[in-house]
């Protein structure tokens, strides 16, 4: 009997052994030693890249572990082992492990930084990548495509890392499906912090995207979940799901200028995620909807201001007999237990509707085909200041039911169902954006399968005796946390830089000037002593400064005879001049960029300057992008342009600034267009360019514009122009308006400078 109990318990011992992870560490200094580690590793090998700067290393790292003994891929001390210059990494085999790399100053030289495959015959599976960052990791031509994360295979997982400033063509993340072995993936992208992605001036800029159009309607099953986006402006897809059966569950998306949206695929499911928006952009969405049998429940809306594509809920109009890359109809949706709180009209309808352009589109892009057998229930929608249209509709709304929806106004909307019902509701602020009702509304509705909805955004049961209408049931803690930063992310990276405070620099010579401008930090103050300064050469501007005349009500002036441009922008470059005179030689322009690489976004502010015999004002270059063009209380005289914002003629929805505005500024003696800004392509993916021109005086312009347009806007989507005053200006025209965009010109005066004309519907490029 003692024999038995003594080889059974060692019998357990060396099964217990077996099953307890054997690691084997080895450390490697260069990339000699980590080729060599990974050649040679075996499952439980624990590879340790040491401390330092790894630059110019492609990693294939490949290897065959197992469940309870993966192989390892890590750093010696995590943020400390960065990847730097022209860098990627690989991976193929299964359960590989890669923990705590930084990927910074650089860019891939491939397609992609990090890839769940090595080639077609070494496919990752069974793979994590978790605790790393990229940051700003960006091509330095905008125009080239790449993916940071790109995944293959099955069952591979993106965790707890930090993605942040990607600014070049291409998602962030991208999921793989051409391929069986990578249809029915399970792939996990969970507890990630996506921070700020900045706008990108064009298409292409989603965070995540999950298949194409080509395998649209193929099963991913992909899941994300727990992650945090934050300021992900590149689209206005947020995350594009391209594909079947995807889940998207509790994450966070906190003033991004887009939607979580279902563009190709089916049966996707959309619950407990958070949506948050401010006061001060209308440019931030919810989810949209197309194609069929989605189930979008437990999210919560907050000043969600968004309309049409980035409305709180869009649903839209298909096409019918869509082909794969356009819109299908959308059929078999439920929509239920949602709450939107201070949002804009949150519900809008066949979203889309194009019939009115008919004469300048082909048939197959018309969007006539109507939302069916949706239901809408149990929603909860409530606003502090009234909103008395809700609901916007752009085609009829048939196809839709509303049951048992609570408002807490007036419906005055076009569409009133009886299913959204006008009821005084209490409610409480239980924590930052976060407002509850107080009781819980038990008249809930039991559509087909809504038993199935067994908890709400907390996690708190739903039952037959404890139910609500909207995203939370009753009862929640004071100060409950709607979003907790801690959550998201590497535990070791400090996603919020320190601010340096600016400081002032005092300078009386050009020299000085010079100087200062180099050592300048960023948000430094550069005061000019009052006078004039002599300026050989061009000023570079690569940080963010300001050039400022010490005396207020008098400007210095700075007279440039260097070759091409009184001011070089360069990537991150944003540049304040206030109260100066810029005076050039008629051979140069005043502000250029780079003609190659401008890999980020420059900005510039002019308020009280004046810009006098130059050749453009600014001269742009393909690629390049500024998300913000300020001009204010200035003077601009004797050019031969204006602004040229009008190099990405490729008609594919790019183009070369976001926000441009001018105001209470004079134009004198321009000889051609004040303005050319232009975005070509029939593309909605994109904010599509803002325009604000009010109260500026515009004389004796135009007279060697060969269009004899004195502003060009073409396919500028958000156009203002009132307020202004136009004289003695020899052109036909003085702009043309996109009337089917709501364009129309404000109370102008105009004299002796031809006239502005309304087009309602604009030919352009079909970009599909």
């Amino acid at each position: 009997m003692k024999r038995f109990f003594y080889t059974y318990s060692m019998l357990i011992f060396l099964v217990s052994c077996q099953l307890v992870a054997q690691t084997n560490s080895i450390k490697v200094t260069n990339t000699i030693e980590l080729n060599r580690a990974i050649k040679n590793s075996k499952a439980g090998d624990h590879i340790v890249m040491a401390n330092g700067i790894w630059k110019d290393i492609e990693i294939k790292f490949y290897g065959n572990g197992t469940k309870e003994n993966p192989i390892t891929l890590t750093a010696e001390e995590i943020g400390k082992v960065t990847m730097e210059g022209i860098s990627n990494l690989k991976l193929g085999g299964s359960y590989l492990i890669v923990n705590g790399l930084y990927f910074k100053n650089g860019y891939t030289p491939s397609k992609n930084v990090i890839q769940f495959k090595i080639d077609n015959d070494l496919i990752a599976n069974n793979c994590k990548v978790t605790q790393c960052v990229i940051e700003e990791f960006t091509q330095l031509d905008r125009d080239i495509s790449d993916h940071w994360v790109e995944f293959w295979g099955r069952h591979n997982e993106l965790s707890h890392c930090y993605l942040t400033g990607k600014s070049n063509f291409g998602p962030t993340l991208m999921v793989q499906l051409k391929g069986n072995e990578h249809v029915k993936n399970y792939h996990q992208i969970i507890n990630n912090h996506f921070g700020p992605r900045p706008r990108k001036g064009g298409p292409h800029g989603e965070t995540i995207q999950i298949g194409d159009s080509g395998t649209s309607m193929t099963p991913s099953h992909t899941f994300v979940a727990n992650n945090l986006f934050e300021r992900c402006n590149g689209e206005i897809e947020i995350i594009s799901s391209k594909s079947n059966f995807n889940e998207f569950r509790n994450n966070v998306f906190f003033e991004s200028e887009g939607s979580l949206v279902l563009r190709h695929g089916n049966y996707a499911t959309i619950d407990g995620n958070i949506f948050i928006g401010n006061d001060n952009s209308d440019n931030i969405g919810g989810i949209r909807v197309i194609n069929t049998g989605h189930w979008i429940t437990n999210n919560y809306f907050y000043k969600i201001k968004g309309n049409e594509f980035r409305s709180a809920l869009a649903v839209m109009n298909g096409i019918p007999k869509s082909p794969l890359n356009r819109y299908n109809q959308v059929t078999d949706v439920v929509v239920a237990y949602n709450s939107f709180i201070d949002c804009k009209s949150p519900w809008q309808f066949s979203v889309g509707s194009n019939v009115s352009q008919s004469d300048v589109l082909p048939a197959t892009e018309i969007r006539s085909a109507r939302p069916e057998r949706v239901v809408i229930a149990n929603n909860f929608i409530y606003n502090q200041i009234v909103d008395e249209n809700p609901i916007v509709n752009y085609d009829k709304v048939d196809g839709v039911t509303f049951k048992n929806n609570i408002i807490n106004n007036e419906n005055k909307s076009e569409v009133k169902p009886e299913g959204l019902e006008n009821k005084t509701v209490s409610i409480a602020k239980k924590g930052s954006n976060l407002f509850v009702s107080n009781e819980n509304i038990h008249d809930i509705y039991a559509g087909f399968d809504f038993e199935t909805v067994t908890k709400d955004l907390f996690g708190n049961s739903r039952t037959s005796k404890n139910n609500n209408i909207g995203a939370i049931v009753n009862p929640v803690k004071e100060n409950a946390v709607l979003i907790d930063k801690t959550k998201y992310g590497t535990n070791w990276f400090l996603s919020n830089h320190v601010k340096t405070k600016s400081k002032t620099i005092n300078v009386s010579t050009s020299e000085e000037l010079i100087s200062a401008l180099e050592k300048a930090n960023k948000n430094d103050v550069i005061a000019l002593k009052n006078g004039v300064y002599q300026l050989k050469s061009s000023l570079v501007i690569k940080k963010q400064v300001s050039i400022i005349s010490t005396k207020k009500n008098k400007k210095t002036e700075l007279i440039f005879s260097s070759d091409n441009t009184a001011f070089e922008m360069l990537p991150k470059g944003n540049l304040i001049l206030e109260n100066v005179i810029l005076t050039g030689n008629k051979t140069q322009n005043t502000f250029n960029t780079l003609d190659k690489n401008m890999s980020k976004a420059y900005n510039l502010f002019l308020d009280n300057v004046e810009i006098k015999n130059f050749k453009s004002v600014l001269e742009v270059s393909k690629g390049s992008f500024a998300d913000t063009i300020l001009v204010a209380n200035s003077t601009i005289k004797n050019c031969e342009r204006g602004f040229m914002l009008n190099k990405e003629t490729n008609d594919g929805g790019d183009y070369n600034a976001e926000f441009v505005t001018i105001t209470n500024t004079t134009f004198d003696n321009i000889q051609e267009t004040v303005l050319d800004y232009y975005r070509g392509g029939y593309d909605e993916s994109t904010i599509g360019g803002n325009l604000t021109l009010t109260n500026n005086t515009i004389t004796n312009s135009g007279k060697a514009e060969k269009d004899s347009i004195l502003i060009k806007n073409r396919g500028i989507v958000n156009v203002e122009l009132s307020k202004n005053t136009f004289k003695n200006n020899s052109v036909k025209l003085i702009a043309i308006l996109w009337g089917e965009k709501g364009q129309e010109p404000g109370e102008n005066t105009i004299l002796n400078s031809g006239k502005i004309e309304v087009v309602q519907n604009l030919e352009l490029k079909l970009m599909y």
